[in-house]
């Protein structure tokens, strides 16, 4: 399979393209597939899952059920993922046995756990922040306070993550699952590059963004394309997050997530082996979408230009606190009378609050100004939900 693949004579009009999850990035991926006329099949537990409602076919299952994933492989010429929990034992088994399977699921069982990643990237000679592992009430206090506590496996979207400020926190706030701690850094900045790399090994960044966070749920609230930065600064970010995916040798679109300190270093703070939300804005602001961009690296397509067309501002469009059920938009009207405002709606069939249910991306000549149409249309937009909790 790899082999036909990497044969420019492979019939791409035929191509079957498996992804395993079925949410909004699944869904813009399957949309951008279909595009380039691929027939596509998601895996995915949800019944009518935002991806099932652009796809092909929907495989109706769990990412630890290894009947279904086998099915999915088996069906597909290429697979690909939207999310990383997920199990590995079965994918590696197809992956030895020849089936096309990208980032590889080695990567995937790397990157799934925080520790060794991190691990991995120290020993390539990457920037970290300070980390150590903890066996022990003791290791928590190995740092001094505040430190940062982060659990293994599982953290997605701020879950897992405990800033412990004092021996207090130790005893009542610790996370009680394997974990590590990492130095409470002093940041500036943070920043994300999307880095694409595929089978023959060429690889591509995007432009490095600067993330904007809501610190109640320590998710991702906007992304600023490009980062107010200095070109030094810009360089040495390109620099890291490419020798980081050569260092993990994988392939796909990744989303490094980068530190900048108070003292000018770049620091991983972390990857993620899949499209990411700081890449949404290349939808709009760039020549080639994160979301296309992924199609072509796992298929052994040549990579497409990561030309920014314009400064964007991305935001989140996050379910209202003291809402839930079936999602009502609230300002959509308002908000689309903003020039240059693409607003993407996930079709997700029930809301709750902090979830992801869409995002706006604003383009403009001058960020500054991207910026301050983003906060408009942010105050204006609302994600209710039928029921008030």
């Amino acid at each position: 399979m790899e082999k036909r693949l990497m044969d420019k004579n492979f019939n791409y009009s035929s191509l079957k393209l498996g992804i395993i999850g079925g949410g909004q990035l699944g869904k813009i991926m399957s949309q951008k597939a279909k595009k380039m006329g691929f027939h596509v099949t998601i895996l995915d537990p949800t019944f009518n899952c935002p991806a099932a409602q652009v796809s092909d076919k929907h495989i109706m299952g769990g990412f630890y059920d290894k009947e279904k994933l086998e099915q999915l492989v088996q069906e597909s010429d290429v697979t690909t993922f939207e999310l990383e929990h997920v199990d590995t034992s079965i994918l590696k088994e197809l992956y030895d046995n020849g089936h096309n399977i990208h980032p590889s699921p080695y990567v995937m069982e790397l990157i799934q756990n925080k520790y060794e990643q991190k691990k991995l990237l120290d020993e390539k000679g990457i920037p970290v922040p300070a980390y150590k592992d903890v066996k022990s009430e003791e290791d928590l206090c190995a740092f001094g306070f505040p430190v940062v506590q982060k659990a293994k496996l599982g953290g997605y979207d701020g879950q897992g993550v405990q800033v412990l400020k004092s021996l207090e926190d130790v005893k009542t706030k610790a996370l009680k699952t394997d974990s590590f701690i990492e130095e409470m850094v002093d940041i500036d900045k943070e920043l994300a590059i999307i880095v694409a790399r595929n089978i023959e090994g060429e690889i591509k960044c995007y432009p490095v963004v600067e993330m904007l966070f809501d610190e109640r749920v320590n998710i991702c609230d906007s992304v600023m394309a490009p980062a107010r930065i200095s070109k030094e600064v810009e360089e040495e970010a390109i620099r890291v997050s490419t020798e980081s995916i050569k260092a993990l040798d994988g392939v796909g679109i990744f989303g490094v997530e980068l530190f900048l300190t108070k003292t000018g270093q770049i620091q991983v703070n972390e990857i993620a082996p899949r499209p990411h939300n700081s890449g949404h804005y290349t939808v709009e602001a760039c020549a080639t979408s994160q979301f296309e961009q992924i199609i072509r690296a796992v298929t052994n397509l040549p990579l497409g230009s990561t030309k920014l067309i314009s400064p964007a501002v991305m935001v989140n469009l996050l379910g209202e606190e003291g809402y839930e059920g079936e999602p009502f938009i609230d300002g959509i009207h308002d908000a689309l009378e903003i020039p240059e405002l693409s607003f993407h709606f996930y079709g997700k069939s029930f809301t709750k609050p902090f979830r992801k249910m869409g995002h706006i991306t604003v383009l403009d000549d001058d960020i500054n100004v991207a910026l301050e149409k983003a906060n408009k249309a942010k105050n204006i937009l609302k994600i209710k939900g039928s029921k008030k909790v």
